[in-house]
């Protein structure tokens, strides 16, 4: 069986509830608070994933595919003027499943090009402990 090496996968327990992660993952007032500085996000199939970056003027976009609240959230995902990775063109899974008091959230990322895989595991490994921080009530981390 081949793997397929254009996954990017991780695993993290947050101490908040999954409707907690939920909304960090599909309000738009909420979502900034720890990715982007303009979400615009209609949570429904086809409905619109868009997010521009405060630091770059790169903006993600793509489409919702499935969204079961509290449970599971589904998009497409590129870049707006990215040849490379475009919108649409790779696709974020993220589970939410009850621990206790918290919540295990499972993020796949697959279709990636092999040349993308690095900036975009750098960019996961930056953004889940700020999802983490801001679902636990604390500011969200900078970079070290």
């Amino acid at each position: 069986m081949a793997v397929d090496t254009k996954v990017i996968e991780r695993v993290i327990t947050i101490d908040a509830s999954p409707e907690t992660v939920f909304r960090l993952l599909t309000d738009p007032v909420q979502y900034v608070r720890w990715k982007g500085k303009l979400a615009e996000l209609e949570p429904r199939a086809g409905g619109r994933f868009r997010v521009e970056f405060p630091s770059t003027k790169d903006i993600a976009a793509g489409k919702y595919v499935e969204v079961v609240p509290g449970r599971r959230v589904v998009f497409t995902w590129g870049w707006e003027g990215n040849e490379m990775v475009p919108p649409g063109s790779s696709t974020v899974e993220i589970d939410l499943q009850p621990m206790g008091s918290g919540t295990r959230l499972r993020l796949v990322h697959r279709g990636l090009p092999q040349a993308a895989i690095a900036s975009h595991t750098e960019g996961w490994d930056y953004f889940m402990p700020r999802l983490t921080d801001v679902a636990e009530g604390r500011p969200p981390r900078e970079a070290e």
